[in-house]
């Protein structure tokens, strides 16, 4: 047969088969049609992780967008400059972008997403945090910010429509030339590119196995959706055989009917995306969000899922069909089938294991072969789709006695364990997959989970301030917090610079002013009261590495702007009293060991307008509600640039805790992809069955146990699935551990959960499958024509 007599006859076949499809009577656009929701559940998530990367460029895009162009620092006001502040703000576990902003001339540039620039006490605010503005749970935040809302921020100044941001017109912004540091930055401009942070090789590592490890179930999940009906569809070949079609001729046939399930799934796939890509807009997670228009999947990307689905169906089809003959008097598969053989099912799990183990070392120094590890974890994955067929038949071949619910079940695996394993196969491997990266990931959390040395006992709240130029602004702050409600002590320290010369580019020392009560935060003194003075231990410095000395009694010290900048107040000259006392540092709330000299009010030289730089740790009383918010409030309104941090004890590396987010986020997905296509292969077998459960119920059969039998045979080899996925994953799991050279650390909580949700999935599957059982399962199924 030459190729055009071949491409003709696959050309007709294939038509054929579509024609089957679709006008083979009810139960073949209805089986199709299961086939297609299957395929397109799919297809929509393929489309979802296709355009994951546009979404994220767009974002990225839009944040440098807004970010401002800085001139240099000796640069004073023009036409067209601006100054601009962080004014970052925390409320209720959520993470608010806020920035202050001072038009300097009349051609100043605005931010992206604004028309114009705020004026003085007026607020821009994006459109979530408007809407919290507005909401009842807003109410301390509408007091912080106070300002008057006269813009919401456009798109274009916003990287997902969940953030929330806010630009406050602020007046008493100020930047003098050789303020440093400063709270405020002068720009001209917009759309200051920043080079994203690279990730090292163990953060890549977790993010390419995160998205192999989430594509893979839905990959297992697509194939297994082309193959629904394949016992009724195969029945209807040996009818065709009957009227004359050769073997080659019925499988095109199927191919066919294959090809158009696929193209059913593409179409339904798609309009699943534009659906979910409509609501995107409105779902926030883990606080990102996404703009419906940034989830645009690359044209190749598209073109390659538009293309690999059908091709993969027709694949499959043929695939399925090599181990069964069809002949006119019947499909030969009905007879006992052949055990399956197990030793090229562990080819798969031992080739990916041999292509991973010398991976190892991954360090600063290593980049891992990504092509090399992706084809080792595709290949650990896809054995375990391979070893449970052959596990779930020897299993069940074994099995027998017990109710008649769990015997009805039994029976009907060992007759069709493949059909039941390729059910589950999706959970399989998204659950190995699962288990490994949380293996990874409780391995490698200590290298990117960072002890902050902070105390939270001591101080809840740390706040700032640079360029606080007026004496006692720092105790002043402290004195105001003290008195707000849920508060319970508030401690001010102000710090100084100090040298012998000017400028001081050898020896700093730190000077720090306090009362009694404060400096005990920052050293341990034995008596203490107002007038006295200290001299720190020298000890390594800590958190103020710049300080590279501390004095001595009765040496002369200059104290204040001594870094040579003579527009500044010129430093005052001030002798260390020569009976100051020694003292030994103490750790602060803050992690930070002091060295230098500590001073009470009355004994520190009058230092307005030399660059101090002040912090009050603030205590709360957990006993009142919003006590943290109230003391941001208080904080915000004396100083709208000073940093009002949270004390916490660990902070976790912020690319890390994405990455992982990401997992979870992207379980979350597939989770309902398995739940969903589990349970249309539920509701596809069970019409497959329907005369098979009137039959039953005819002869008197109890509904309970057939239901009862429903739940086993979806248990069971979920059961079987799930230690299998354990074993591979737990595999997996060590040999990247192994890679990263991380001890190995079983995380039982995740795996705990991941088991909890399968059963749950069970359960619920059952549940609601249960209405359209009941109604198969009525006598009158039995009629036919």
């Amino acid at each position: 047969m030459n190729l055009a007599t071949n491409t003709r006859a696959w050309s007709r076949d294939l038509a054929m088969g579509v024609r089957f499809a679709f006008g083979g009577g009810r139960d073949s656009w209805i089986r199709t049609l299961f086939t297609g929701v299957g395929v397109g559940l799919g297809v929509a998530l393929l489309l979802v992780t296709a355009a994951l990367p546009s979404a994220l460029t767009a974002r990225t895009d839009r944040g440098d967008a807004r970010g401002p162009v800085s001139t240099r620092r000796l640069d004073g006001p023009g036409p067209d400059t601006l100054l601009i502040a962080s004014a970052n703000q925390e409320y209720r576990g959520k993470e608010i972008d806020g920035v202050l902003i001072k038009a300097e001339g009349p051609h100043a540039p605005h931010p992206p997403g604004l028309t114009k620039i705020p004026g003085p006490g007026q607020l821009a605010v994006s459109p979530a945090l408007a809407d919290l503005l507005e909401s009842g749970e807003g109410a301390l935040l509408r007091e912080r910010l106070g300002g008057e809302i006269t813009e919401v921020i456009g798109d274009a100044g916003l990287v997902g429509p969940g953030e929330l941001v806010f630009y406050l017109g602020e007046d008493r912004l100020q930047l003098l030339p050789g303020d440093e540091p400063a709270a405020a930055e002068r720009a001209n401009a917009f759309g200051d590119d920043i080079e994203p942070d690279e990730l090292d090789p163990v953060l890549a590592l977790m993010l390419v196995l995160t998205f192999v490890a989430l594509l893979m179930p839905v990959v297992v999940f697509v194939a297994a959706a082309i193959r629904f009906g394949g016992d009724r569809r195969d029945r209807r070949l040996a009818a065709l055989r009957l009227v004359g079609a050769d073997g080659r001729m019925v499988r095109r046939i199927a191919a066919g009917e294959a090809l158009a399930g696929s193209l059913i799934g593409l179409g339904l796939g798609t309009a699943f995306f534009l659906i979910a890509r409509r609501l995107v807009g409105s779902v926030t997670l883990n606080r990102r969000s996404v703009f419906p228009a940034d989830l645009d999947p690359s044209w190749w990307l598209a073109a390659l899922v538009v293309l690999a689905v059908p091709a993969a169906s027709v694949a499959v089809a043929l695939f399925t069909l090599r181990g069964v003959i069809i002949e006119p008097l019947g499909v030969v598969r009905s007879a006992g089938p052949v055990r399956r053989r197990i030793w090229w099912r562990l080819l798969l799990p031992v080739g990916g294991i041999a292509l991973l183990a010398p991976v190892g070392g991954v360090d600063d120094r290593f980049t891992f072969d990504r092509a090399r590890v992706c084809t080792g974890v595709v290949l650990l994955l896809v054995g375990v789709t391979a070893l449970l067929p052959w596990l779930l038949e020897r299993l069940v071949g074994v099995l027998s006695g017990g109710p008649v619910s769990w015997q009805l079940a039994v029976r009907r695996l060992q007759v069709s364990s493949g059909s039941a394993a390729r059910l589950v196969n999706g959970i399989a491997v998204a659950v190995a997959g699962a288990i490994a990266l949380q293996m990874l990931f409780a391995g490698t959390e200590s290298s990117y989970t960072a002890d902050t040395g902070q105390d939270p006992g001591r101080a809840s709240l740390a706040v700032s301030g640079h360029g606080w130029k007026e004496a006692g602004a720092a105790e002043a702050l402290g004195k105001e917090l003290a008195g707000v409600r849920g508060v319970a002590k508030a401690t001010a320290l102000t710090h100084y610079d100090a040298a012998g010369e000017i400028p001081a580019e050898n020896r700093l020392v730190q000077f720090t002013v306090g009362t009694c009560e404060a400096l005990r935060e920052v050293a341990r003194l034995e008596t203490c009261r107002d007038g006295d003075v200290f001299v720190l231990n020298e000890p390594t410095p800590q958190g103020y590495g710049r300080y590279t000395d501390t004095a001595r009694p009765g040496e002369q010290l200059l104290v204040g702007a001594v870094m040579g900048y003579a527009d500044q107040s010129p430093p005052v000259r001030w002798t260390v009293p020569a009976d100051a006392r020694t003292a030994a540092s103490r750790v602060d709330p803050m992690g930070d060991l002091r060295t230098g000299v500590l001073a009470t009010p009355s004994a520190a030289p009058q230092l307005a307008g030399n660059d101090p730089y002040g912090t009050v740790f603030v205590q709360l009383d957990p006993a009142v509600p919003d006590a943290i918010d109230l003391a941001r409030n208080a904080v915000f309104r004396a100083d709208p640039t000073a940093s009002a941090g949270t004390l916490v004890a660990t902070r976790r590396d912020s690319q890390y805790g994405s990455i992982r987010s990401g997992l979870s986020v992207g379980a979350v997905l597939v989770l309902v992809l398995i739940g969903l296509s589990l349970l249309v292969a539920q509701l596809e077998q069970l019409r497959e069955r329907r005369k098979l459960l009137s039959a039953l119920v005819a002869f008197g059969t109890p509904r309970r146990t057939l239901a009862l039998s429903v739940l086993w045979q979806t248990a069971l080899p979920v059961t079987v699935a799930m230690a299998l996925a354990g074993a591979v994953g737990l595999a997996l799991g060590s040999v990247l551990l192994g890679m990263t050279g991380m001890p190995g650390r079983f995380a039982w909580g995740p795996v705990l959960g991941l088991a909890g949700a399968g059963a749950g999935m069970v359960v619920l599957v059952t549940l609601l499958s249960l209405p359209p059982l009941l109604r198969m399962m009525r006598p009158d199924g039995l009629r036919t024509e």
